[in-house]
């Protein structure tokens, strides 16, 4: 009878904290998008689902590691339709070694293939203006340039790139 009645109460308690769980995310839900984000970020986590470094995600797609700041809060990877979703605290920018210019918006989408990102959102580059960057490209394995397409294709050494720096944090995109 003990038994019973251990059993029939660890099963309570189980559902009951399962539907708490499923309480905090429901509630979690209505926040806002980038805090979120966030939480599906801690809650992978804690299910021991741990996230490449986006470096590592990005040379596993043939791209330069250092294509973001080293600021970014998370990142998301939908595999099955390759959305990538990357926030930032703040919108920022970054001058790397080449002198190239890139500001981020506090979240950047784009779809991620190898060797590219297309329908880039949330991330401009300095041409006499700023213009808004619609995809970046590697082109092959082994080249040595990256090309960037805002209004115009550019190519700029991949070497520029190489590393993820240090971002300025600006007061808008």
């Amino acid at each position: 009878m003990e038994k019973a009645l251990t059993k029939v109460g660890s099963f309570w308690i189980s559902k009951k904290a399962k539907e708490e769980f499923s309480n905090i995310t429901e509630d979690l839900s209505t926040l806002s998008n980038t805090v979120e984000e966030k939480a599906k970020w801690i809650f992978n986590k804690l299910k021991g689902k741990p996230q490449k470094a986006l470096a590592d995600l990005l040379r596993e797609y043939n791209l330069p590691p250092g294509l973001f700041p080293r600021n970014i809060t998370c990142y998301e990877l939908d595999e099955a339709k390759g959305k990538l979703i990357v926030y930032l605290p703040s919108p920022c920018e970054v001058s790397f070694k080449d002198s190239s210019v890139i500001r981020y918006a506090t979240r950047v989408k784009a779809t991620l293939s190898r060797g590219k990102l297309s329908g880039v959102e949330g991330m401009k580059t300095k041409v006499l203006v700023w213009v808004k960057v619609t995809s970046v490209a590697v082109e092959s394995y082994k080249s040595d340039k990256v090309w960037f397409t805002a209004g115009v294709k550019k190519s700029r050494p991949k070497d520029a790139f190489e590393m993820p720096r240090d971002a300025i944090n600006l007061e808008e995109f």
